[in-house]
């Protein structure tokens, strides 16, 4: 397969991917964002980081998403938990996964980085609580 068929076949998965793990008003949100300046940046994310690393079938979902929460916690990258607390409502992983999560970071990352990220949880949670309570039925 010629390497454009096979780039764009990634960033067409990992489109649909990215779509079904964080939500299409998200999605597109960011993409009415995009410049010249980070265009290549979004295509590096949504080949790369959806369309190889989410798209592969070797772990769940929501294994995935509590890995990625860790991570973003131990290396203190705050600024994405949020968004990825959010994504636990199509990921599979529960509110109790992401506190394990946490607690699993305070031991072998630290607890201040742990203690931050399960701050911007709570919050994330609180916020997708308030927005189903306003959901019309």
């Amino acid at each position: 397969m010629p390497e454009t068929t096979s780039k764009s076949t990634r960033h067409a998965q990992g489109m649909a991917v990215r779509r079904a793990v964080l939500g299409g008003g998200h999605v597109d949100r960011t993409q009415a964002a995009v410049t010249d300046l980070d265009a290549p940046f979004q295509d590096l994310i949504t080949e790369a980081a959806w369309g190889t690393v989410w798209a592969s079938d070797g772990i769940s979902r929501r294994e995935r998403s509590m890995l990625t929460l860790a991570l973003l916690a131990a290396l203190g990258n705050f600024d994405e938990i949020p968004m990825h607390v959010r994504a636990t409502a199509k990921t599979g992983a529960s509110q109790r996964d992401v506190a394990e999560v946490f607690q699993h970071v305070a031991i072998y990352a630290g607890v201040p980085r742990a203690n931050h990220a399960l701050k911007l949880a709570k919050e994330a949670f609180a916020q997708m609580a308030a927005e189903d309570a306003h959901e019309p039925d």
